[in-house]
């Protein structure tokens, strides 16, 4: 039965009025998944090409799934939906090169020159798991990007009796906001995007489209909702090469809700999943027992690190709100376990 609802989706190379491969097959997919008709889980394989589908298309994983889920729509609706959250204007020089690496009419593993990182950044990465790209986001879109968060979420960032109103596209900490100039500006600096690529030794990765966050102080009526430390990856070992990033959009002291991990957690982590009691739950330790520790950094100030570190944001005990926004570069052919664990 499901091997037939697998061989029935639509091939990579079938395209629609957008002429991205992968795109009605995702589709289909995400259908059949909503009707059940299709495991969640199914077709692992291919969730790398899924994401980098979308970071092709500049959309959100988030969005893109919130109005499939809604909305159910056709494929020609989802067309019509994407042509019009791009505003009609496709990329299409994105697109024809996925579909050359997708098809393989080009090869992958480009190498890159870029040279954003020192010898000494590259030696603190290999030991910590992480590095701070120093003013990678001049400080003027920085808080032009905040005026843009507040307006979005409806609050006065001097008035702390707006910032913990409910909005419908905050998720916890996590705000929902994709599409906007100067954050499509934020994420094309050169300068991320050359640390990205020296990080992984080459220049075919690609960007994604990722949320902004709003963190603002702990109160007697608000609780960190987290959240807390934890991994984004599977825990299958060996662990995979792989990046996250996030840019601090205000100087962010270590009280303030900042980015918390475990450095150097990437090269010991096999060992300390071995000393683990059987049955245990790795995901459940006490991280901060492991010596998680907050990264303080300025605004423009953009940290990367391995996907191997337990990581999140952390309780704001602060005066004022931590602002950030995500983003990541990766490639096409990026190593995903097919389990998660």
């Amino acid at each position: 039965m499901i091997a037939d609802i697998i061989a029935s989706l639509p091939p990579d190379t079938e395209t629609g009025t957008i002429p991205v491969m992968h795109l009605k097959r995702y589709w289909a997919k995400t259908m059949a998944k909503k009707d059940r008709t299709l495991a969640g889980n199914s077709l692992p394989e291919e969730w790398k090409t899924d994401n980098t589908l979308l970071s092709v298309l500049g959309l959100g994983l988030e969005q893109v799934y919130k109005f499939l889920y809604e909305r159910r729509p056709t494929f020609e609706e989802f067309e019509n939906w994407i042509i019009k959250m791009k505003e009609g204007r496709l990329p299409i020089d994105k697109i024809n090169l996925f579909n050359d690496q997708l098809s393989g009419r080009v090869a992958m593993g480009v190498p890159t020159d870029a040279k954003a990182l020192t010898d000494e950044d590259i030696d603190f990465w290999n030991k910590n798991g992480y590095v701070i790209v120093r003013g990678a986001v001049p400080v003027a879109d920085c808080e032009a990007t905040i005026e843009i968060i507040c307006d979005f979420l409806e609050l006065d960032r001097n008035d702390p009796s707006t910032w913990y109103h409910a909005h419908p596209d905050k998720q916890g900490i996590m705000v929902q906001l994709f599409q906007h100039p100067q954050l499509q500006k934020n994420r094309e600096s050169k300068l991320i995007q050359a640390a990205y690529e020296q990080l992984w030794g080459r220049k075919d990765i690609w960007l994604n489209t990722d949320r902004v966050g709003f963190n603002p102080p702990e109160t007697a009526k608000y609780v960190f909702p987290g959240p807390n430390i934890h991994w984004d990856v599977s825990l299958e070992l060996p662990i995979p090469f792989g990046t996250q990033g996030i840019l601090y959009l205000s100087d962010t002291e270590a009280n303030q809700g900042a980015f918390t991990l475990v450095p150097g957690f990437q090269n010991i982590i096999e060992e300390w999943m071995a000393r683990l009691p059987e049955g245990a739950n790795p995901r459940e330790q006490d991280f901060y027992a492991l010596g998680a520790m907050p990264v303080v950094a300025r605004a423009g100030d953009f940290i990367i690190w391995h996907h191997a570190l337990p990581h999140g944001a952390s309780p704001n005990r602060s005066s004022v709100p931590r602002i950030v926004q995500y983003l990541n570069y990766s490639p096409l052919d990026q190593e995903i376990k097919a389990q998660w664990k």
